[in-house]
């Protein structure tokens, strides 16, 4: 395979050998760069809409988003995108951030439930982004996507399918391509978290403990994927075969650095849902046993009156 496309722009070929430095030193794409400022924009006008009408919007939820979008640009609009087309580590890196950390971070922030506030209702008979945004939510197209039959296979073929057969290199030759490839896991990873820790409203909302199983249903498969490219004796992608002799490595422990890294961020993002997860389960309990309470102070223990009423008439019954 001719893997002169890694040079199209003239400096992946030529590359210093890899520092944090040079990894987080600014550049990348501008695709990502103006992705990133205008969810940044937009997510911050919604919340300054919101506060104008007195309405509150959680600090937490703000702090999620920006470090989500602050993750995203970290790994696309800094060197790391530079040295992720020619080294599989630094590739691996930039994967597991847009795929497993920015989403987790990214839906915490509540975007959706924010735009459904902030957005203005039409006029009766018209259709608005808020209308449009809405009949989304409930399309069946929404409820097939977010579906764990459709978003579990979805997240393990973004690994073995992907990297394991000639579309990964086909998608590496060109920088389009390769921001393409990472679209997609970002995407993937919000479609994967969302129906198990998401806050937003969404077709597909099981129990805590179906959560729970979804998440562990696909994680394990991450971990096996890092430990093939760990344990493999050989190059298994044709991409990062013929790495640039600047950069002074050799392509197995390369590989091997790489699937150091998907097995490590397979066991993290999984720590940081299940606590948000039991979080959420928490605050969900807290409020039912608050609404139960207040529903038994406006009717005066009426419930528990009639259930002792019962119980006495048992008791005579069986005198």
């Amino acid at each position: 395979m001719d893997h002169s496309g890694h040079g199209m722009d003239g400096m992946q070929m030529d590359l210093p050998p890899f520092t944090l430095g040079r990894g987080l030193a600014f550049g990348g794409d501008p695709v990502f760069l103006v992705g990133c400022l205008l969810a940044l924009g937009l997510y911050g006008w919604a919340v300054l809409r919101l506060r104008r009408r007195g309405d509150a919007w959680p600090l937490g939820r703000v702090v999620a988003w920006v470090l989500g979008v602050a993750t995203v640009a970290l790994a696309m609009c800094t060197g790391l995108n530079d040295y992720g087309m020619v080294m599989f580590s630094v590739h691996m890196v930039q994967h597991m951030i847009v795929s497993m950390l920015s989403p987790i971070l990214l839906l915490l922030g509540a975007p959706v439930t924010l735009a459904l506030r902030a957005l203005p209702t039409a006029g009766r008979g018209r259709k608005g982004p808020r209308e449009l945004l809405v009949a989304l939510l409930h399309s069946r197209y929404m409820r097939i996507i977010t579906h764990p039959a459709f978003t579990i296979p979805l997240f393990i073929a973004s690994l073995y399918a992907l990297y394991f057969s000639p579309l990964f290199d086909f998608l590496m030759e060109s920088r389009a391509g390769h921001l393409g490839m990472m679209v997609h896991f970002l995407a993937v990873g919000l479609v994967f978290f969302w129906p198990i820790m998401g806050v937003d409203p969404g077709p597909h909302r099981p129990g805590y403990v179906m959560r729970m199983l979804e998440l562990f249903a696909g994680m394990p498969f991450h971990a096996f994927f890092g430990i093939a490219l760990m344990m493999a004796s050989e190059p298994m992608v044709d991409t990062f075969l013929h790495l640039p002799a600047s950069l002074g490595i050799e392509a197995l422990s390369d590989q091997q650095a790489a699937g150091g890294i998907a097995w490590a961020f397979s066991e993290i993002p999984s720590v940081v849902v299940l606590i948000a997860l039991v979080f959420q389960w928490y605050k969900s309990e807290e409020r039912q046993s608050q609404r139960a309470d207040r529903a038994a102070d406006r009717n005066g223990d009426q419930d528990l009156a009639d259930y002792n009423a019962y119980l006495a008439s048992l008791n005579a019954r069986g005198r």
